[in-house]
């Protein structure tokens, strides 16, 4: 059904339960961004490719989930952002970063200057960058030599396009092991902006499996 029509049919049934839930009715981070109430344009529906992208996020959750338990400091949960619908975990160094430029096609610039007001390194996966997606890291603000730092496995490059490094999630799904080439993705990316950003490493990140066998007694 036409988009408009969704959108009415699910505020309509959450108002019959009494339900408030007020939304912004434009999308973000699209142009055009056609407001929800008048989209009678996108109608389409695959099952198929929403179950898949689905797993896709089931996938790297978990995966992400635990490159998150390596880190002390302060870190996001692994997330769904509503703009470019990608999964995402951010990582923060603790140290204040310069403003945000902003510029994100219908989102407010303050979003990006309060989001990024702290220096940060991003991961996560998203349904563009590949014929099945990609995961991606990026540092923000980007320190001298992090597209040129050696990062794996190797199929992950740096993108001047989109101004991040990708792996394209096919290499990982045919990878004889695909949670390890992910999480060498993560780590290695990672390390590009702690090392030449120098982060304080030391107090920011720990083994969580230093405890060993004791954890399950």
């Amino acid at each position: 059904m036409p988009v408009a029509e969704f959108y009415h049919h699910v505020l309509d049934m959450l108002g019959r339960l009494g339900i408030e839930a007020p939304i912004r009715p434009s999308p973000n981070e699209v142009d055009p961004a056609i407001p929800f109430a008048e989209d009678h344009e996108h109608a389409s529906y695959d099952g198929e490719a929403a179950q898949l992208f689905w797993r896709q996020l089931l996938a790297a959750n978990r995966v992400i989930g635990e490159f998150r338990s390596h880190f002390t400091g302060k870190v996001s949960p692994v997330h769904f952002f509503w703009g470019a619908m990608d999964l995402a975990c951010t990582r923060f160094s603790g140290r204040p970063a310069p403003p945000h430029p902003g510029g994100a096609p219908n989102c407010g610039d303050w979003v990006m200057v309060e989001g990024y007001s702290r220096e940060l390194s991003s991961c996560g996966f998203w349904p563009g960058g590949g014929e099945e997606g990609a995961f991606y890291s990026y540092a923000y603000p980007e320190p001298a030599g992090f597209r040129d730092y050696p990062v794996g496995p190797a199929a992950a490059h740096f993108s001047d396009e989109f101004g991040q490094f990708l792996l394209p999630y096919e290499a990982v799904r045919t990878a004889p092991d695909p949670d390890r080439a992910l999480t060498e993705f993560l780590h290695t990316t990672y390390e590009a902006a702690a090392e030449r950003a120098r982060w304080d490493r030391a107090a920011l990140e720990d083994d969580p499996y230093r405890w060993g066998d004791r954890i399950r007694r």
